[in-house]
Formats: structure tokens, sequence, C-alpha cells
């Protein structure tokens, strides 16, 4: 008989509150693709997020935006969602705007990459696999006493680039700075080494 292990990831654990949480304190800016002419600071509540996103809140109780920490971790988590289709419409990139995302303090995120995984009682599967659990462990964590202002992650396409998952209560500490479309000029040398990085035609 084949065996079907790993299997779903666990749920948090009972005691989960009570647990020390891996936070990391960082000051750094972010980045995300969003539809062009409208604020990049959308926290899939207003309208609701459709489809949900892997660590959006199960009963919609709190807001979540998600942001890259480089333009490769943003590019990727945008255009790379349908696996395997590595053909970009040329005219997406005319509605899609790059944005920068800095927030007015250092936020602190719960690692769920490297070494914290273990120290969170995870494993991979939680960034790359069934959505429904992963939100389960991001109302945990939302919960948490320690009061985290979101979650780190990889990125289920490209595990070197990390992305984030702000929690709402961050809202009025993050402000937004347009860099324009990927498809204007000031943006072409990104768009190359974008495109040349992940194997990405255009079309």
């Amino acid at each position: 008989m084949a065996s079907s292990l790993p299997g779903p990831h666990p749920l948090p654990p009972v005691d989960f509150a009570n647990r020390s949480l891996p936070i990391l304190d960082l000051e750094q800016g972010w980045l995300r693709i969003h539809v062009a002419g409208k604020s990049a600071l959308y926290w899939g509540n207003n309208p609701p997020r459709f489809p949900p996103g892997r660590w959006d809140a199960p009963d919609g109780s709190y807001g979540v935006l998600y942001v890259g920490s480089d333009p490769f971790a943003a590019f990727i988590e945008t255009f790379g969602h349908n696996t395997g289709i590595r053909a970009i419409q040329t005219a997406d990139l005319v509605t899609r705007q790059l944005s920068r995302i800095t927030t007015r303090r250092p936020v602190r995120l719960v690692g769920v990459t490297g070494p914290y995984l273990a120290k969170l009682g995870a494993d991979a599967r939680l960034f790359s696999a069934d959505y429904g659990i992963a939100q389960q462990w991001s109302r945990a964590i939302c919960q948490h006493p320690s009061a985290p202002d979101g979650i780190l992650y990889p990125s289920r396409h490209d595990e070197t680039r990390l992305c984030a998952a702000f929690f709402d209560h961050l809202q009025n500490d993050v402000s937004e700075q347009s860099v324009g479309t990927l498809a204007e000029p000031q943006n072409t040398a990104l768009l190359a080494s974008l495109l040349d990085t992940y194997g990405f035609g255009l079309v």
C-alpha cells in the first residue's frame, strides 16, 4: 500500500496562545504589484478578497495586506499563480503597478521560514499546501497575546524570496509610493531581469 505521508499540515495546537512565538523585528521597505490606479494598501476586506489568500482570516474578522521583500517576490507572487504557465500578456503589464510599501516603525513578524518553522511547531506545508489550514494558523497567530504584526514566509513559487502578510492593526503605520507599471521605461531593466530570472516570456 502506498504511503500518504506526510498528509495535511496539523492545525495549531490547543495551547498555542501559551507558546512563545519566533518573532522578528524588521525595519525595511516592501513591494507590492497591484491593479494600476488603485491603492496598493488593499487589506482584502473592502471589498472582500476572492478567492481568499493563504493567510486571510478564516472568518473575515481581520484584514491582511500581502507584500514582497523585493521586486522578485512581488513579481512571482503576482504572475506565478498559475503554476507551469510562464507567459505574460503584454497588456497585463500596463494594468499592474509596482508600489513601495513603507512602515513607520519596525514590524514584528512571526517567522514561517528556515529554523523558525521548527520553533513554531510547523513545517513547509504551512506555506505551500492547504489554504484552509494556513488560515487557521493565521488566526491563531493574529490572536496570540504577543500581538505580532503579521507573518514572514517564503514565496511558494520561489522559496528563496520572502513575503509578508501584515495584519490590519498595522493600517495606520503603512504608506505607499508608486514606482509605475512594469511597462514604463524606467522599469525596463527591472522587467528584463524579472523575466529572465523566471524564464517568463511576453505574448
